[in-house]
């Protein structure tokens, strides 16, 4: 997939563990671990917006567009 998902390193610049994010944005381990793996087919731009807020990132700072070759 040609979208890449750099929420574990915004999670390490912030020193936050991903369990403490899910529980401040309000959705499980489990579905935040599927969003940092890439595995996600979607995500809710609310859900995007309190992992910017929390992380205090753009949303850019998460997604990477990379084309295939």
């Amino acid at each position: 997939m040609p979208i890449i998902v750099n929420l574990d390193v915004m999670l390490a610049k912030r020193k936050m563990r991903s369990n403490e994010l899910a529980e401040r944005i309000g959705i499980t381990p489990q579905n935040l671990s599927i969003l940092k793996a890439g595995r996600a087919r979607a995500v809710r731009f609310d859900t995007l917006e309190k992992i910017c807020a929390v992380l205090e990132c753009q949303p850019g700072d998460l997604l990477e567009f990379q084309p295939k070759d």
